[in-house]
């Protein structure tokens, strides 16, 4: 079984999946982290280094492979962004659950896990942020198999309602 988390940057997409790969007893596949392990460097450090194009393409590669593994997948806020990651997770084996926040959620989760270090922030800052996750919402929306809204709850809350939503047997 595979069940994948998109969402914006700050949704709780890893800390849900770890979380369901607790209750689930499956492995927890973090794609930011596998794609850190590809490069050899951290993310910030690759889009420094080689800019977002080349990371897209590493991205894409990286997504293609970990789609073949079971387990919890979380993906970073801009992985369905690109045309050739919708087309993946469209088409592949189980749910793809879109973890939406509200921007208040972002805002404070953002700031509370220190957001400055973020390339897009840098980029951005925080009004661009969440100008973007508007742009990016009906992408998220059109992927999802399942939308779970996370604002006010805990990531077990979070994790139980999408055990419930899909029905999976623990």
């Amino acid at each position: 079984m595979r069940i994948t988390l998109i969402g914006f940057m700050g949704s709780g997409k890893t800390t849900v999946a770890q979380e369901l790969s607790q209750q689930l007893t499956l492995p927890n596949n973090d794609l930011d982290t596998l794609i850190e392990q590809a490069a050899g460097l951290t993310i910030p450090a690759y889009f420094e280094q080689f800019g977002e194009a080349q990371f897209r393409q590493l991205e894409q590669k990286v997504l293609a492979e970990t789609l073949s593994l079971e387990g919890i997948l979380s993906t970073g806020g801009g992985t369905p962004v690109q045309v050739s990651n919708q087309d993946l997770l469209k088409n592949q084996d189980g749910p793809v659950i879109f973890l939406d926040a509200s921007d208040q959620t972002i805002t404070t989760r953002l700031l509370a896990d220190g957001v400055a270090s973020r390339p897009l922030f840098q980029q951005l800052g925080m009004d661009g942020l969440l100008e973007l996750k508007q742009t990016r919402q009906p992408i998220y929306e059109k992927i999802a198999s399942e939308i779970i809204t996370v604002d006010d709850k805990q990531p077990a809350e979070i994790a139980e309602e999408i055990i419930h939503t899909i029905n999976v047997s623990i």
